[in-house]
């Protein structure tokens, strides 16, 4: 029985990683890799893509990346090629109508903008009136105790004498 090629996508989570040395971080992510396509992909034979291998030393020995997201291809001679999953582009015309859409949703809520900031301003621009109002209402009761005060004292002045 000959296997057409099979290909997964899995994310890796590299975490176990952190319980190792520092210094002996990033080699021990390369061994998890291996050791979760073994498992997965139920060979021995794994090859890293070199991409795949720039991008996980590309931090350095002591710090590699947390998850990963890998492609396995399964080869006829059960060999496994994992390289890091990039996510297919789409083609221009999808791209074009997806930009469409985009654009329309984009214009429609300037519109509404506008009336909001219109609305926006009326409300605060009222309690602004209200707030002139309060202060000189304010500004009375502040007065009429200084007045009450000033007849209340001449009145104990006044019996005083």
């Amino acid at each position: 029985m000959s296997e057409e090629n099979t290909a997964r996508i899995y994310t890796v989570n590299l975490s176990k990683a952190w319980d190792t040395p520092k210094y002996r971080r990033t080699d021990r992510v390369i061994n998890i890799i291996k050791e979760f396509t073994e498992r997965h992909m139920q060979t021995d034979k794994v090859k890293i893509d070199q991409d795949l291998n720039r991008h996980i030393w590309s931090r350095g020995k002591k710090n590699p990346p947390r998850k990963i997201r890998l492609r396995m291809v399964k080869e006829d001679d059960d060999t496994v090629v994992v390289s890091s999953y990039i996510e297919e582009k789409r083609t221009e015309s999808e791209s074009e109508e997806i930009s469409e859409v985009v654009e329309k949703k984009v214009e429609e809520p300037k519109q509404d903008k506008v009336e909001l900031k219109e609305v926006v301003e009326k409300k605060v621009e009222e309690p602004k009136q209200d707030k002139v109002e309060l202060k000189e209402v304010v500004e009375k009761k502040v007065e009429e105790p200084k007045q009450d005060k000033v007849q209340a004292n001449r009145k104990s002045k006044s019996k005083q004498k």
